[in-house]
């Protein structure tokens, strides 16, 4: 009994447990139309058991592979073949639901499909952590990850979902609030470090500067998001209606300035805070040896403080990345677009799906950005540590 617990990979069991109780949940939902609250069914109640039985025994397979411990590879397989089986179940079921309803019903995924894909998203980054694959190796996962995913999709596998169909009945407008999300979160984050590093290198080199600016910058942070977008409104439209040419520029009360605006003040504090950080990791027995060496303060600057504290700096900017992609959300409320004008539509029309194809991209998006930025870090940290080899 012993060597049987010592052989069982506790997260898996964790997983294992929550997935069955997943599995007894409702799987999928299907409701007359797209905003009434629909019938949750289990899965083996989706369809006949020619199309359940091989999903269900896919993603019960997929847990029991994931007990192993040490067996990372055969737990990342378990992963795959369990989402593999929770595609089964919604593509195969979603029709057979469909057929057997009126012309407006909708067929979503329930509780136990979501509970389910969580399950197996984090047995899978469980196994990887394992593994501890190289940033190269990562970028590559996270390439092939999204190719299977844009696969799926443009296969029309999933078709018949609703949130699917809310985004077929709103395809430009998606691709139109999909740029002007990628407009706040990253012009935002653009803005900041044309801002940030400037005012970084200042405050190290100034202590009085630093003891001014960093503790307004930390008051900015602790103003609540739908607090700070509602404060924009009346200065902006102070300023759009008092400024000669401010209007045709685009600034005004409501839109995209003030949420622009606010998302760069919201990032300050991360770039500035970082950059400060990162050049005051320099060894002081380093920066003694460069001047011994005769360099000056922007030689010192640019050869040793900057690369040495590039990591930090660039773990700043994926602080400010990922929140910003998730605060522009917000940004739908002031008429600022993203996808946040999907989710209050869908809050207004008591339509979940609408809710989710906002959120859903988001979440995506925010963790591209994570990995991406992860990946530069950990390249920037290994940088010196090469150069130290070679020397």
């Amino acid at each position: 009994m012993t060597g049987i617990r010592t052989h069982l990979s506790p997260p898996g069991l964790l997983f294992a447990v929550l997935g069955l109780a997943g599995l007894l949940a409702p799987f999928m939902t299907i409701a007359a139309n797209r905003i009434v609250a629909g019938d949750g069914i289990v899965a083996w109640r989706i369809a006949g058991p020619a199309i359940t039985a091989p999903g269900v025994a896919a993603v019960i397979m997929g847990l029991a592979m994931g007990l192993v411990a040490g067996w990372t590879r055969l737990r990342f397989l378990g992963a795959v073949l369990g989402l593999t089986g929770l595609l089964w179940l919604l593509s195969r079921g979603a029709p057979v639901l469909l057929s057997q309803t009126g012309e407006y019903a909708r067929v979503s995924p329930a509780a136990g499909s979501w509970c389910l894909l969580v399950i197996f998203i984090l047995l899978m980054a469980d196994a990887l952590a394992s593994l501890k694959p190289g940033p190269v190796m990562r970028g590559s996962l996270l390439v092939a990850v999204l190719v299977v995913l844009a696969l799926i999709l443009r296969s029309g596998l999933l078709s018949d979902l609703s949130v699917l169909q809310e985004f077929s009945s709103r395809r430009d407008a998606f691709f139109t609030e999909f740029l002007r999300h990628l407009g706040l979160a990253f012009g935002s984050l653009a803005a900041a470090a044309v801002i940030g590093f400037p005012l970084g290198i200042l405050c190290h080199n100034r202590a009085k500067l630093r003891g001014a600016t960093l503790p307004v910058l930390s008051f900015l942070q602790t103003i609540p998001s739908l607090a700070m977008f509602g404060l924009m409104i009346p200065i902006l439209g102070w300023v759009g209606n008092t400024v000669p040419g401010a209007q045709a520029i685009g600034i005004a009360g409501i839109g995209f300035a003030p949420a622009f605006l606010a998302l760069l003040l919201y990032s300050l504090l991360p770039v500035v805070g970082n950059t400060v950080a990162g050049l005051a990791s320099t060894p002081p027995a380093v920066l003694e040896a460069a001047r011994g060496m005769g360099m000056t303060p922007s030689q010192r600057l640019l050869r040793i403080e900057l690369p040495l504290g590039l990591p930090i700096i660039l773990t700043g900017l994926r602080i400010v990345l990922v929140q910003n992609i998730g605060l522009a959300v917000i940004a739908g409320l002031i008429g600022g677009g993203g996808f946040g004008t999907f989710v209050f539509q869908g809050l207004n029309q008591t339509a979940t799906d609408l809710i989710l194809l906002g959120a859903l991209p988001t979440v995506v998006l925010a963790l591209m950005a994570a990995i991406v930025m992860d990946i530069l870090v950990e390249l920037t940290r290994r940088t010196p540590r090469k150069q130290h080899d070679r020397n």
